[in-house]
């Protein structure tokens, strides 16, 4: 048996668990970012896949590998893969469905108490040591704690499931959308209560993104829903950087709409320097705080994910059915 890993090698040889697939099988690993020809001509005859959560997949190559049966992402992305393709060719497409979601929702507030706590000003001016200066501004201008916002979860799957319960303690109150309502026993065991998105936005001081990319999920946060937030508002995103329109955040920022944003994920990705929610004008740069898409990828999260991830592989190739099939084969 052979399988195709693209992605980063030494990471996967550093988490690669004690599994006795892993003596059986042949590796054959490829850089995210490899061509088709590069794919093919390393490993037309794998059994399976494993591919970063970023990296692209063409049908092209799906297409072309006769014994394929599983393409196992390495994390919870999967966007980047052919998955109409894969399940025409009968080959699964499976995630790591909630192995992140805690060191996700730790990262998003982590966003939300430091756009709180002007933590990026404050240390800019400790360092030039202004500190009485941004004290005696905070304490004019004010600063929020998390337990007097509303918090507006859009969308409720695994991670904003992890970051309501890990809100809880802060006392704030936590709204959610999703175009399916959870049931009222999951509300009451999550602390949460359900609106509905349009008046979610207009009503929290926070917004957090927790919904996964889909046609109708690109580009969600443009301009209308930018400018029906509160301009006191914040908007967090440790989901998909393609949900947020780039330029409309730009001039919501720009022109006031919301006081700023936390970003743990950016469109395109990588980020790269002339992106224009990194060339905000000077006065307004420290509104936006960014990560670099580094929520999830903590050890805790990496040694769960390959674990998971070898024995679903192991499962698909034993002619077994796979967990977490997101290709709805």
């Amino acid at each position: 048996m052979k399988i195709l890993i693209i992605g980063n090698e030494d990471r996967y040889r550093k988490y690669m668990p004690d599994l006795e697939i892993i003596r059986q099988i042949t590796m054959v690993f490829c850089p995210r970012g490899a061509s088709d020809e590069e794919l093919l001509a390393a490993a037309r005859d794998a059994d399976a896949i494993s591919i970063d959560p970023i990296a692209r997949l063409s049908g092209n190559v799906i297409r072309q590998m006769p014994k394929l049966k599983i393409i196992q992402s390495e994390g919870v992305g999967f966007n980047g893969i052919d998955c109409q393709t894969a399940k025409e060719k009968g080959i699964f497409v499976c995630n790591c469905k909630g192995a992140n979601a805690g060191a996700v929702a730790e990262q998003a507030i982590l966003l939300m108490l430091a756009l709180l706590r002007s933590i990026i000003t404050g240390d800019r001016l400790e360092r030039e040591g202004r500190q009485m200066e941004v004290k005696e501004r905070l304490m004019y201008e004010g600063i929020a704690e998390l337990g007097d916002c509303k918090i507006g979860l859009i969308g409720f799957g695994d991670i904003a499931k992890a970051a309501a319960k890990r809100l809880l303690p802060f006392e704030c109150e936590i709204l959610y959308y999703d175009k399916n309502r959870a049931p009222q026993e999951l509300e009451e065991e999550y602390h949460v209560s359900y609106m509905e998105l349009d008046k979610m936005i207009s009503t929290c001081d926070i917004i957090s993104l927790h919904c996964p990319v889909t046609p109708e999920t690109v580009g969600m946060v443009n301009a209308e829903f930018l400018s029906n937030m509160k301009t006191t508002a914040y908007l967090i995103n440790t989901a998909r950087g393609d949900i947020v329109d780039n330029q409309a955040l730009y001039d919501a920022i720009v022109m006031g709409k919301i006081r700023g944003a936390g970003l743990d994920t950016v469109y395109p990705e990588p980020t790269t320097k002339d992106n224009i929610l990194l060339n905000l004008p000077e006065e307004c740069k420290e509104r936006i705080i960014f990560s670099p898409h580094i929520g999830g990828i903590t050890t805790s999260f990496f040694r769960r994910a390959h674990l998971f991830n070898w024995s679903n592989v192991e499962t698909a190739l034993n002619g077994k059915r796979p967990q977490h099939i997101v290709n709805g084969l």
